[in-house]
């Protein structure tokens, strides 16, 4: 099961993050077709958000077809999205980059620019 982590100081809205990171469990392999989400009580005891907003979360979720409702019983994923499993050898290899950053001095805001170039450049007109 995802456990969804807050940033209250990041400027993307609470409910966004849930998405954003829905969808990352999802290309990660983390979130399985089937697998259920927490319910909006379980989030809002972790994180200490509003309910509301874990729903219009997962109400965002089901809009785009990714996860739906089933009363009484919560809320399932329907779909998964990529195809690179949370045990990539191309994941340790970003792994091992992202330590030499930091051995280097990069801070996080460093390496997320830089990356975010590399990816502009090599995945052009690709919104995903």
């Amino acid at each position: 099961m995802v456990e969804y982590r807050i940033d209250r100081h990041s400027g993307v809205a609470t409910y966004v993050q849930i998405v954003q990171q829905t969808k990352q469990a999802l290309r990660l392999g983390l979130l399985r077709p089937g697998d259920r989400l927490p319910t909006a009580r379980e989030v809002v005891e972790a994180t200490a958000i509003n309910p509301n907003t874990v729903l219009k979360a997962y109400r965002e979720l089901e809009r785009e077809g990714l996860v739906e409702a089933r009363r009484g019983l919560g809320t399932f994923v329907r779909r998964a999205l990529g195809a690179t499993p949370a045990d990539s050898p191309l994941r340790t290899e970003l792994e091992d980059w992202a330590r030499r950053a930091d051995a280097a001095g990069l801070e996080r805001e460093d390496v997320a620019a830089l990356f975010t170039a590399v990816l502009d450049k090599h995945f052009q007109g690709d919104p995903s």
